[in-house]
């Protein structure tokens, strides 16, 4: 069964109608707020975070279900990830341990990784170095 959609005449009248009756009072309508864009994060950031994770780029690809082709264009810069990816790398980001166990692997703890908001007025997904102290060896 199909319905037919009202003229435009008929549409317009009616909006024009709400407009008016919201402006008196005499209705209230729904607000909706809109959630904010994924992060944006660039391919070193991939590269770390998976590095972090102690993950392959093929683990990493299944998890967030994209190819290990895909996982690797973006790690080389030569892609970057969908705003759907993002927002799984997001999730993945600040939620590493339910993430992991919710697409049945290990619980994972990451370390170092925020969303920062950047000047521009969007965020960014970044991963902290971490600060590995390495001796030196003189041969004599």
């Amino acid at each position: 069964m199909t319905t037919r959609r009202k003229p435009l005449f008929e549409r317009l009248k009616q909006g024009l109608e709400e407009g008016i009756d919201h402006a008196r009072g005499e209705l209230s309508l729904r607000t909706i707020t809109v959630p904010e864009a994924p992060p944006e994060i660039d391919g070193k950031t991939v590269a770390a975070l998976r590095a972090q994770a102690e993950m392959s780029q093929a683990v990493f690809a299944r998890m967030l279900n994209v190819s290990t082709k895909t996982v690797q264009s973006w790690e080389q810069g030569v892609r970057t990830p969908s705003d759907a990816s993002r927002r799984l790398i997001q999730v993945f980001s600040q939620h590493p341990d339910v993430f992991s166990r919710m697409v049945g692997l290990p619980a994972i703890t990451l370390k170092g990784v925020r969303i920062q908001d950047q000047p521009s007025g969007r965020r960014r997904i970044v991963v902290e170095r971490s600060k590995k102290r390495t001796k030196a060896t003189v041969n004599s």
